[in-house]
């Protein structure tokens, strides 16, 4: 019998040495994605940044903001060679932790109507939507609504 060994999952605070390996993941994860210019002003402004590692490397990334009860989760995404395994679940679980520890009673997210993966993977845990951003993303041709998504993590529906 062989013994099975499983991945050192890790979620710990996003670091400046880490924005190189966040923009990658963001370059070959999106066809619009974040400059790094951006990461490193969330990380300055004092969001609350998390990476995820498979291994002791980066293979994801949350980012959230919180402030007078409400948080926004602003970004997250798992590389593409790490997807399909619940780690997506797993960091959007500690980003919920994270808000509600911070006393976020509402936790809202913007997706996209062509991303259905994600959409279902936050109703799964959740959240339901509560309207539309008419033109919010960049689309290939022109622009793409958002469906905003909303938690009430007062009521005890968040998922470890």
């Amino acid at each position: 019998m062989a013994a099975v060994v499983k991945p050192v999952i890790e979620v710990r605070g996003m670091r400046t040495e880490d924005l190189d390996t966040v923009s990658a993941l963001e370059n070959i994860s999106y066809e619009f994605p974040w400059s790094p210019g951006i990461f490193g002003d969330c990380i300055k402004a004092g969001h609350p940044c998390w990476v995820l590692c498979v291994d002791h490397a980066v293979a994801g990334y949350g980012i959230l903001s919180v402030g007078a009860g409400e948080a926004h989760v602003l970004n997250i995404c798992i590389g593409p060679t790490h997807r399909g395994r619940g780690l997506g679940r797993h960091l959007l679980g500690r980003l919920l932790d994270i808000a509600r520890w911070n006393g976020a009673e509402r936790v809202f997210l913007e997706v996209r109507p062509s991303n259905p993966l994600a959409k279902s993977l936050y109703e799964s845990v959740g959240f339901s939507e509560v309207g539309r951003r008419p033109r919010y993303y960049p689309a290939r041709h022109g622009r793409e609504d958002a469906i905003v998504m909303a938690l009430e993590t007062a009521a005890g529906n968040l998922e470890k």
